[in-house]
C-alpha cells in the first residue's frame, strides 16, 4: 500500500525544527482519512519526518519523529521509555518517578493511592505532541489533545503499563482540544477502576486529587516547585493567595510557618478544595477561605489598608489566543498593581502567568509599567518557571508557557 505523503511549499522550512505544520505549510498532501499517518517530504522531496494528519484544525500534522520508521508500538514503547528515563536522570527530579513496585505496594497499603505526582509525560517536549501522562500515586491520568493521540489511546496506554507496572488509568481529555480536532474526549476509567479520590504528597504538604474534577489533569503539576519556594520563605508572614484554587500555595505557605493566609477563588469546587486541603493539613485554624473576584476583592483590600508579607496571583490564562493580548495585558496590570500596594516593606510577591501568547519580556513589561503606577520598589529576587517535569526545548518556544517573577518589595 502506498504511504501518505505531505509536501512541503518551498520556502517551508520550518517544520525541520519544529513539529507543527499548518495548512500554509502545505503544497499538496495524499487523499486521506483524518488521522492517519503521513511521511512528510520537503519541496525538493527530502524527507523530512513522520507525522500525524488531520484536516479540520489549521494545525493540520504535527511531525514525531524525524528518522525514517513506523508509528507503531515499538515506537510509543520507546519514545515512552525515553521521556521517563530522562526524569529519572535529571538531578532536579532524581527519584520522581517511583519503581512501580513501590507504587504497587503504597497502593495496598492505602485506598488513597497517597504518594507522589509527577508528569511523566510533556507533549512536545517529550516528542509526543498532543499526549499528556501524569501519575498521581498509584494511578496514572493520560490525556489526548490530538485526534491521532486518541487513536493511539490503547496503544499508548499498553506503553505506559509496560513501564510503570499494570496501573488504574483515568482518560481525563480537554473538551476544547477535542471539538478543534473533531474527536469525542473520554473521561473516565479505561478498564478496571481506580480510586475516585487520592492524597499526593507535595514536599511536606498533602493535596487531595478528584479524578474527573477540576483543572488540568486534577492538580497545577507545573507550579509544584514553586509552591514549594513559597513554602521556604513565608515564615512568620501573612500571605495572600489569589486565584487559589484548592489554595496549594497557602497550604505550602502555612506548612511552612506563615503567620495566616487569606484564599481568594471563585469557584465552588475549588473552594471546597481549598477548605478540604487545609483541614487535611491541620491548618485552616489560621486560613480564611474567600469566596469572590478577585478583581474586587484586591481593590477592597487596599482601601482597608491590608499588608501582606507574601503575596502570591496565579491567575488562569488571560490570553487564550493572539488577539486577545491587549486585553490579557490590561488584566495582569491591574491585578500587580493592586497586589503590589498590599506588600509589607520587605514582602514579597509571586506573580505568573500561564497564557503562552504572553512573552517574558511583555509580562515583566507590564509588572514594570505595573510597579510605576503602584509608587513602589521593588526587587526581582528570581524569575520562575513550570517545574522541571514539564520540559522546554529550545526549538519549541510554545513548550514554555508558565513565566513569573519573585519580587521583594523595598
Amino acid at each position: 500500500m502506498r504511504p501518505a505523503v505531505l509536501r512541503l511549499k518551498r520556502g517551508h522550512d520550518r517544520p525541520r525544527s519544529h513539529p507543527w505544520i499548518f495548512k500554509g505549510d502545505v503544497a499538496d498532501v495524499s487523499d486521506v482519512v483524518p488521522g492517519t499517518v503521513v511521511t512528510v517530504l520537503d519541496s525538493a522531496a527530502r524527507f523530512a519526518g513522520r507525522g500525524i494528519f488531520n484536516p479540520k484544525p489549521a494545525l493540520c500534522c504535527r511531525i514525531l519523529t524525524r528518522v525514517d520508521e513506523p508509528l507503531d508500538r515499538a515506537f510509543y514503547l520507546r519514545r515512552i521509555g525515553e521521556a521517563i528515563a530522562r526524569r529519572r536522570r535529571s538531578p532536579v527530579l532524581a527519584g520522581a518517578i517511583r519503581d512501580p513496585r513501590i507504587a504497587s505496594r503504597r497502593a495496598a497499603e492505602t485506598a488513597t493511592g497517597d504518594a507522589g505526582a509527577e508528569r511523566i509525560v510533556w507533549s512536545e517536549a517529550d516528542g509526543l505532541p498532543g499526549l499528556v501522562v501524569d501519575r498521581y500515586g498509584a494511578v496514572l491520568v493520560v490525556q489526548c489533545l490530538t485526534l491521532g493521540m486518541a487513536e493511539a489511546r490503547a496503544v499508548i496506554i499498553d506503553a505506559v503499563r509496560s513501564h510503570l507496572g499494570t496501573l488504574p488509568v483515568f482518560a481525563s481529555d480537554d473538551p476544547t482540544a477535542a471539538a478543534l480536532e473533531g474527536f469525542q474526549p473520554v473521561r473516565g476509567w479505561i478498564g478496571a477502576a481506580g480510586p475516585e479520590r487520592l492524597t499526593v504528597h507535595e514536599g511536606r504538604v498533602r493535596l487531595q486529587v478528584t479524578l474527573g474534577g477540576g483543572h488540568k489533569t486534577g492538580l497545577y503539576l507545573d507550579q509544584a516547585e514553586n509552591r514549594r519556594r513559597i513554602g521556604s520563605i513565608a515564615a512568620g508572614r501573612a500571605m495572600l493567595d489569589a486565584f487559589s484554587y484548592t489554595a496549594g500555595f497557602a497550604c505550602h505557605a502555612l506548612g511552612g510557618g506563615a503567620t495566616a493566609a487569606l484564599c481568594i477563588e471563585s469557584g465552588p469546587d475549588a473552594l471546597a478544595g481549598a477548605r478540604a486541603n487545609l483541614a487535611m493539613n491541620g491548618i485552616a485554624d489560621r486560613a480564611e477561605v474567600r469566596a469572590g473576584n478577585v478583581f474586587d476583592e484586591l481593590r477592597s483590600l487596599e482601601r482597608d489598608r491590608r499588608r501582606f508579607g507574601v503575596v502570591v496571583l496565579d491567575p488562569p490564562p488571560f490570553a487564550r489566543s493572539r488577539g486577545a493580548l491587549e486585553a490579557a495585558a490590561r488584566g495582569y496590570k491591574e491585578i500587580n498593581l493592586r497586589a503590589m500596594r498590599l506588600l509589607e516593606p520587605g514582602g514579597v510577591l509571586a506573580t505568573f502567568s500561564c497564557s503562552h501568547h504572553v512573552s517574558d519580556a511583555l509580562f515583566a513589561e507590564v509588572c514594570r509599567e505595573a510597579a510605576v503606577d503602584a509608587g513602589v520598589t521593588l526587587r526581582v529576587l528570581e524569575t520562575l518557571t513550570q517545574a522541571a517535569d514539564h520540559p522546554v526545548l529550545l526549538t519549541v518556544p510554545e513548550t514554555k508557557y508558565l513565566k513569573g517573577l519573585l519580587l521583594e518589595a523595598l
